[in-house]
């Protein structure tokens, strides 16, 4: 099993990796479908199903769609260049994809919301058709976003698709226990597997090059809600908070007064600045998820500024064992909130930080694992339901939380020896079974929880 750090942390844009980037992917995608067939597209349509239907227009998941089939990716979006291509489409009606004819597409018309039909395979599907001059339909696909960012068409998720394909790499453990036995006949740490299997599949500078930019667009994200405030988009008139409770922080530094516990206080401005961005549609990075996007810069952040002898050089092994830990919860269970509910997005980061700041603090593997372990159970039975289906409330001040946890768990793992009652694997599976169980109001459809008990304006 390998699932890549680069696959683990995609840069991307707000508000949702399964909401925004999934979908924005797979219209990208059926693009590259249609350039490769005989027929000649004249239009497109589609329809959202599922979680991608009920909380659709709070995730932007139609402009999403629509800008995806326009040729926009995640990774190289450019939002003013988009804001132009939309207004253009709505004034004409036309797409004009690179590699393709003109295409019909009436925003109003031709993506549909459908709350009647939740497709089998995921709770966040999607169709796409593509239609000769005629209106007949040459060319249909069914996609599925199952979190991260991660993209499956009906066939590759019926053929396993998403788990790893490629050829072998040098440490290919898929449970904890695995990598705890592996770490023990190698001698190396779970930064130092995950980095050599990164190597067996790409070049020293690719991978170097490409961990040290995760950071800084996680840096530039932190320092951009930091300094920014205002009222977020989407209507629940939610306030930004971050540059108001950091700038309230820097100002009683130095105050001898202050009591040990704004520690916290820090960790949340960190992560709610990133999640504001997020929430406005700034760049993030998934990490797991946008949702869930604040936890682990907000922990690196922590890190960096508050613990003494932390040094940059050190943030290879942090990304590195965070993005093992999450490859874990990915493979064995889910990372996506429609399928798992919260405990999916944020309980993943939480465990994922967890284990990457006990690794750059010294922490033997099987510390390492308790960390990891420790945050993810604390936030079992943990629910999705997102008021309006906007990424805000209560997912902003909840990365804090999740933050906060993560480093907890750390320090209570450091405090041990590794030798726990339950192990990792153990809490990924359970926190599988829950999501399995737990009802589909609570998964990412603001049908139950917070979202029908607080007022949408």
């Amino acid at each position: 099993m390998f699932l890549s750090v680069f696959d683990m942390f995609k840069i991307g844009v707000g508000p949702s990796s399964s909401h925004t980037m999934g979908p924005m992917v797979a219209a990208a995608r059926f693009l590259d479908r249609m350039r490769q067939v005989s027929f000649t597209v004249n239009a497109v349509r589609g329809s959202l199903h599922g979680s991608l239907a009920f909380t659709g227009v709070g995730h932007a998941t139609d402009r999403a769609v629509i800008l995806g089939l326009a040729g926009f990716l995640p990774d190289t979006f450019d939002a003013e260049a988009a804001e132009k291509a939309m207004a253009e489409l709505r004034a004409t009606c036309t797409l004009r994809p690179e590699g393709l004819p003109e295409l019909h597409f009436d925003p109003s018309k031709d993506l549909r919301f459908d709350y009647d039909r939740t497709l089998p395979g995921h709770a966040n599907g999607m169709i796409l058709e593509a239609l000769d001059a005629q209106g007949d339909v040459v060319l249909q696909e069914t996609y599925y976003s199952i979190g991260g960012g991660f993209v499956l068409t009906e066939a590759e998720l019926a053929q396993g698709r998403d788990t790893d394909d490629g050829p072998a790499v040098p440490f290919p453990f898929k449970t904890g226990a695995e990598m705890l036995e592996m770490a023990k006949a190698s001698g190396k740490s779970i930064a130092q597997m995950k980095r050599a299997n990164e190597l067996s599949r790409a070049p020293s500078a690719k991978v170097e090059q490409g961990v040290e930019r995760i950071w800084q667009v996680m840096e530039d994200c932190i320092d951009r809600g930091l300094t920014t405030d205002g009222t977020l988009p989407g209507g629940l008139n939610v306030k930004r908070r971050a540059k108001a409770i950091h700038d309230a922080l820097q100002a009683e530094r130095g105050n001898n007064m202050m009591a040990p516990h704004t520690i916290n206080d820090w960790m949340s401005a960190y992560a709610m600045a990133v999640n504001e961005e997020n929430a406005a549609g700034g760049q993030v990075v998934t990490a797991p998820t946008n949702g869930a996007a604040g936890v682990v810069p907000s922990v690196i952040r922590y890190w960096l500024d508050h613990v003494p002898d932390a040094t940059r050089s050190r943030l290879p092994d942090f990304l590195l064992t965070a993005a093992a830990i999450g490859g874990l919860v990915k493979y064995n269970a889910s990372i996506s909130g429609a399928e798992a509910g919260c405990q999916a997005e944020v309980g993943s980061a939480s465990a994922m930080a967890a284990a990457g700041l006990c690794a750059v603090m010294g922490g033997t593997p099987e510390q390492i694992e308790n960390a990891a372990e420790i945050a993810l159970e604390h936030h079992l039975g943990m629910t999705c339901d997102p008021v309006k289906g906007l990424v805000q409330v209560p997912c902003i001040e909840r990365n804090g939380l999740g933050a906060i946890k993560a480093v907890s768990a750390a320090s209570l793992a450091l405090r041990g020896d590794g030798t726990h009652l339950v192990p990792l694997d153990a809490c990924i599976e359970t926190m599988r079974q829950v999501g399995a169980d737990m009802s589909e109001k609570y998964k990412e459809t603001s049908l139950g929880g917070l979202a029908v008990n607080v007022p949408n304006c």
